[in-house]
């Protein structure tokens, strides 16, 4: 009995230790700001994702993601305020030298015009009009002081050209940042608060119930288990694109795999994942769920000449690839398929082919499923379907 009560305490200081880990590595990043900050949260980002999935976690994943989200915000902010100050600075530099540049070439120009006017005086010329030696002297050295200055004006003004032309480059330079930064900015916004979305429509999946959360998680689990050979099927018959092959399993039938009555559609060649997008054409489709929610559970956009394996009109409950939704529970964050319903049950082939019926055992149930193999390389595959 002992020995069980200091284990109990051991467990018990063992998640004191860690929680209290957690959050003095939160407050760590608090105390930071610019690039050290969001490098601070990076960091958080990728401990909490090696965290145990759980609806908790989970949300402590999304708000870090939040407050990294909001450090570059703000560092980028910090960023274009610096530039702009640069850009100041350089305007003014450049103002300068302009004027510099201007009076240095005035000068320089009145002195080609007086040397003109005055024409070109050969040594030969001051010796034979020079008075006596000192005169000849004094002459030389003022010809040896005007030349050496005319080349110091040639000199000053190619000087205060490349000042002006560097000054002029980092202007455009930091510019050019300032626009880019201004778009990494814009980007980072809309991140931002498509991140804050997904959170609420994790809450509301979910019922902000931890159940919830791990029935998701192991349907999605279930789904890929399946798709990539994890299931037990065997071959039923030969069917024509546009044949009944089953119908949408009911939650009655299928326990556990899934929250809702819904066709998970996905398309494989050669064993890689395909896009249904890709294969399935235009149809009368709608979505179960409003515009705002369309980065979360995803859209579709059909363009092949697959006939639907519902009738229509046909109901999106989510859409194929890299939205909200998969990112909170597929693996890889790619949702493959496109799940949907019908106010008919009935599920068709899309194409001809061998029908293979099947199932995968998970919690709570089974995911029954249906898979085409067709005889160009192509497998499409029906989840959440009896085969009849």
């Amino acid at each position: 009995m002992i020995k069980k009560i200091i284990f109990i305490l051991f467990l018990l200081g063992l998640l004191a230790y860690f929680s209290a880990s957690l959050i003095v590595k939160a407050a760590e990043c608090d105390d930071k700001a610019g690039q050290e900050k969001v490098a601070c949260l990076e960091n958080k980002v990728n401990d909490l994702k090696g965290q145990t999935k759980t609806l908790s976690s989970q949300i402590s994943i999304m708000d870090s993601q939040i407050n990294l989200t909001q450090a570059r915000i703000e560092a980028n902010k910090g960023q274009i305020l610096d530039l702009t100050l640069d850009i100041d600075t350089a305007t003014k530099k450049i103002n300068t030298l302009s004027d510099s540049l201007n009076r240095i070439t005035g000068i320089l120009l009145n002195r080609i015009v007086a040397t003109y006017e005055a024409g070109n005086v050969q040594p030969l010329e001051i010796l034979l009009s020079a008075h006596n030696a000192s005169n000849l002297l004094t002459r030389l050295n003022y010809l040896r002081i005007a030349q050496a200055h005319d080349k110091r004006l040639i000199y000053d003004v190619q000087q205060a050209k490349n000042d002006y032309t560097n000054q002029k480059d980092i202007y455009e330079a930091k510019k050019k940042k300032i626009e880019s930064l201004k778009l990494q900015l814009e980007a980072y916004s809309k991140s931002l608060e498509q991140q804050k979305i997904a959170k609420q429509q994790l809450l509301i999946a979910t019922q902000a119930d931890e159940a919830t959360y791990q029935q998701l998680l192991a349907q999605a689990r279930a789904e890929r288990a399946v798709v990539f050979g994890g299931g037990i099927d065997s071959y039923l018959r030969d069917v024509n694109q546009g044949d009944t092959i089953g119908f949408i399993a009911s939650r009655s039938v299928s326990p556990g795999c899934s929250l809702g009555a819904h066709l998970h559609f996905e398309v494989q060649k050669d064993g890689s994942i395909q896009n249904p997008n890709n294969y399935l054409k235009s149809a009368n489709f709608s979505y179960d769920y409003g515009s705002d929610s369309y980065s979360y559970y995803g859209t579709i956009n059909p363009s092949g000449d697959f006939t639907w394996p519902l009738n229509e009109p046909i109901i999106i409950t989510q859409g194929y690839g890299s939205h909200g939704f998969a990112q909170n529970f597929y693996s890889g964050g790619v949702h493959t398929g496109i799940d949907m319903d019908s106010s008919s049950p009935t599920v068709k082939a899309v194409k001809s082919g061998k029908l293979y019926g099947g199932s995968y055992n998970c919690s709570n149930g089974k995911l029954y499923y249906s898979k085409v193999i067709h005889d160009d390389g192509l497998t499409t595959w029906y989840l959440h379907t009896v085969t009849n």
